[in-house]
């Protein structure tokens, strides 16, 4: 895991978001806004939370889903890979962040970090 890319993640592509921080997690990494978890950096890809209230946008931007191998299975997390062409516009990655974080709210209202 490149802590490299963790750094400009939180650093650069979210620094416009106040609260922001990053935390090693079972070999990748957590970030969270102001205590609530909202994203997963694994093998340099960002990954947001998604729920009913925004799995859609995910799915019509083509991105995949965060998937990791446990007991020879593969488990599917409710995190999806940002789009490209969201990463490169930070007031809609603001907009994708926010409901990142709702998504995570609305599961678990207890905070994190």
């Amino acid at each position: 895991m490149s802590e490299g890319f963790v750094d400009y993640v939180v650093n650069d592509l979210l620094a416009d978001l106040r609260g922001v921080t990053a935390r090693a997690m079972f070999g990748e990494h957590s970030l969270y806004l102001d205590g609530s978890i909202f994203a997963l950096v694994s093998d340099e890809a960002l990954y947001f939370k998604a729920d009913e209230s925004n799995r859609k946008d995910f799915e019509a931007a083509g991105s995949r889903q965060y998937t990791y191998e446990s007991g020879g299975k593969r488990v599917a997390m409710p995190y999806w890979e940002v789009p490209a062409d969201v990463l490169e516009d930070r007031e809609e990655l603001v907009r994708w962040v926010v409901r990142s974080q709702r998504a995570t709210l609305k599961t678990s209202p207890k905070k994190c970090g």
